[in-house]
């Protein structure tokens, strides 16, 4: 059986493999609370490596990885590895008689990192695309559109989708108020920026989906319970995380991340995975960093910590509110994050290295 990463090669680490596999996954619209299409493909994937998969009432789909005899501790709770699934947006306000669609963002998205282009309306019955339009550039300054010209930027209240569909087609189709927006299939496949980068659209939920994965296919003896989870809704309040963890008793929750490449930050870009102490939310556990940082070592993995401030996980808001006792979060160096995203492949395999070493290695009592 050929798994999630292996090829004719059987390299798991191969990253041609990786972009493969992210590709897939960047290729299945997810936006919140509509992330069937990424869904069908997961449950396949993790059930095609031997596990019984679950999917919550909250969208989250999850498999548990039972501790090894020779390390279980009997008082150790179990962990939970998160990477979420939905991807950032946009959702219809209304939908107007000349065939145009108002919409508002859906989680951290700007019309203008999308550009004017093709978007798709993910409506209940069909799919209709349209183009993400900010009107004409050939206006005077008494035009309401010269000031996106100079000096302000397009805002979802001054952009519209432009269909070219009447009233009753749109109707048909099942677009709506509530309907979700994500950038269009043909122009969201990723790009091999180099040998070593991947650039792309959602690389935020699918690149931590294929290490996600990984570890489903790696970690075979955990030294406590493990769940590895697919979130739901993170991107609207890590809601899906929030849920699961309020259904299980966890003894911590790791979040899989991008991380953002900025001057304001020490990170560095490239290979090396990012181990936050703490973000917009609150700080995470230095236990479980400092176990992190050992495994790294152990396992030759390069890493780099860092603080954030704009920036919140599946971790870091289960622990504010109270989900869970610890938390962590490891992320990706990631350019653009939100946008068009740039990440190294190294980083991003070296993050699924890292948690498979400390899965595996029991921390010190």
């Amino acid at each position: 059986m050929t798994s999630a990463l292996q090829g004719e090669t059987g390299d798991i680490w191969d990253f041609d493999r990786w972009f493969e596999l992210i590709r897939e996954l960047v290729m299945c619209h997810s936006p919140s609370g509509l992330e069937g299409e990424i869904d069908g493909v997961l449950r396949s994937r993790l059930a095609s490596l031997g596990h019984e998969v679950e999917q919550d009432w909250a969208g989250n789909i999850y498999v548990k990885i039972p501790a090894s005899p020779d390390h279980h501790r009997e008082e150790a709770l179990p962990i939970a590895i998160t990477a979420h699934k939905d991807e950032i947006g946009a959702i219809a306000k209304w939908v107007e008689d000349n065939g145009r669609v108002s919409l508002r963002k859906l989680g951290g998205s700007f019309p203008w990192v999308y550009g004017e282009g093709v978007v798709d309306l993910l409506g209940d019955h069909k799919t209709v695309s349209g183009i993400l339009s900010f009107g004409s550039r050939h206006v005077s300054p008494e035009s309401p559109q010269k000031v996106f010209q100079d000096t302000t930027a397009v805002t979802w209240e001054t952009a519209w989708v432009e269909t070219k569909r009447s009233p009753e087609e749109l109707t048909a189709a099942g677009v709506r108020p509530g309907t979700r927006a994500v950038v269009g299939k043909h122009r969201k496949a990723p790009f091999r920026l180099s040998p070593n980068y991947i650039a792309s659209y959602a690389l935020d939920d699918k690149a931590a989906l294929a290490i996600l994965l990984a570890l489903a296919e790696t970690v075979t003896a955990p030294w406590t319970d493990v769940y590895l989870v697919a979130s739901a809704k993170e991107e609207v309040g890590a809601l899906g995380a929030m849920y699961f963890a309020n259904q299980h008793r966890l003894g911590a929750l790791l979040a899989l991340e991008i991380c953002p490449l900025s001057p304001e930050y020490p990170v560095e870009d490239g290979p090396k995975p990012v181990i936050l102490s703490q973000d917009g939310y609150g700080i995470y556990d230095e236990e479980i960093n400092r176990s992190l940082l050992a495994a790294a070592k152990s396992a030759h993995v390069p890493v780099q910590t860092a603080i954030l401030s704009g920036f919140g996980s599946d971790g870091s808001i289960a622990m504010k509110f109270g989900a869970v006792p610890r938390a962590a979060c490891i992320g990706f160096p990631t350019e653009n994050t939100h946008g068009y995203e740039v990440a190294h492949l190294g980083a991003i395999t070296h993050c699924a290295k890292l948690l498979a070493a400390y899965l595996t290695s029991p921390p010190p009592l």
